[in-house]
């Protein structure tokens, strides 16, 4: 998508690079065509949209196919913060295309200059797989620079994508950058500004997380002392994905942690330029992080990425850190009605200390 620049100031090069912005989909098509409705306004000239649809069993495609041709709008709290970002809807008809994933796999698709590409996958294998086949269309067409991953349960500011893309441009040994992300129905909070992972315990830590913002002030610096970035949100370099794309073997949570450090590896470097802001659903994908889905998940890829990537003494104090954190933790989440999170969490640490 090609249209003029308003109020972009990146002067380092005349032409844009393009990017290609993939939003996963999985029974989330209320909230992904809100997050469309804000991408169709950001200032950057030159990018595209796939959207993946994670073969959702509720006709998701089927609805956003409805907005993009002008007969659906979804609805918005009026008297939300955010409902500028995306109201009002954007003029329709909206062309695009769509894929079946045996087309995109086997390459018998076309390099499509419509506005957004669908992308229909077959069955479900989770966040990395099906982001994949976005990033695998993209290549196909080549005509790209960056790939931007987006949560569809988000909304973005016009300029979050032009204010990450002007620090890429500008250091060329930035791998991955990402911009503050806040939570959605608090748009002062921080839930996201980079992060830290420590393979002691195999946890990563947000910074700045739950903080408001007027609490740090004006520091609004770029940062490069990451070692980790959530997949929330990321813009990549295209000589990256090249190397590698997701590791399909986690179906959701801990692929964003291995990529990150792998990108580290290759001595590129992760940043956060928190001039560019978008604003999260938190869970609003999984169910939140008390759910069954969050809680086997998270537990089972954490162990199985413990055992690949960490030496023999953070194994040791990594599952010890598990272990020992347990008892206290399911005690408050027994206060909280969340046994049944409790049995799927337990079921997933068995499952992946068993999954070879």
């Amino acid at each position: 998508m090609e249209k003029v620049a308003k109020g972009f100031s990146m002067k380092l090069s005349k032409t844009f690079p393009k990017v290609y912005i993939i939003l996963l989909n999985y029974n989330g098509w209320a909230d992904t065509i809100e997050c469309l409705e804000s991408l169709l306004r950001i200032d950057y000239p030159n990018y595209q949209i796939i959207v993946v649809d994670n073969n959702s069993p509720n006709n998701s495609l089927e609805y956003i196919k409805l907005w993009a041709e002008g007969k659906l709008d979804v609805w918005v709290n009026p008297k939300h913060p955010l409902r500028k970002l995306s109201f009002p809807p954007t003029k329709k008809p909206i062309k695009y295309s769509i894929y079946e994933q045996n087309s995109v796999e086997k390459n018998e698709i076309n390099k499509d200059e419509n506005s957004i590409i669908f992308i229909k996958a077959k069955e479900n294998r989770g966040f990395a797989a099906g982001n994949n086949l976005g990033i695998k269309y993209a290549f196909f067409c080549g005509d790209f620079d960056y790939v931007c991953l987006l949560n569809n349960d988000t909304v973005v500011e016009r300029d979050f994508l032009s204010k990450v893309i002007e620090e890429m441009e500008k250091d060329k040994n930035i791998g991955i950058c990402s911009g503050r992300i806040n939570y959605y129905e608090e748009p002062k909070k921080i839930w996201f500004e980079g992060g830290h992972f420590n393979p002691w315990i195999a946890k990563n830590f947000h910074h700045n997380q739950n903080m408001y913002e007027e609490e740090i002030g004006n520091f609004k610096g770029v940062r490069k002392d990451l070692s980790f970035l959530t997949a929330c949100f990321w813009v990549i370099r295209k000589e990256i994905l090249k190397d590698s794309l997701l590791n399909e073997e986690y179906f959701m949570y801990m692929e964003d942690v291995e990529y990150s450090l792998n990108v580290l590896k290759k001595g590129y470097k992760l940043c956060v330029n928190p001039k560019s802001k978008i604003y999260h659903k938190v869970g609003g994908s999984s169910g939140g992080d008390l759910s069954d889905v969050s809680a086997f998940w998270g537990m089972k890829n954490r162990v199985k990425f413990i055992k690949k990537n960490l030496n023999p003494l953070q194994k040791i104090t990594s599952i010890s850190f598990i272990l020992l954190g347990a008892l206290p933790k399911y005690i408050n989440w027994l206060k909280k009605g969340k046994k049944s999170a409790i049995k799927s969490q337990i079921k997933g640490f068995l499952s992946g200390i068993k999954e070879s």
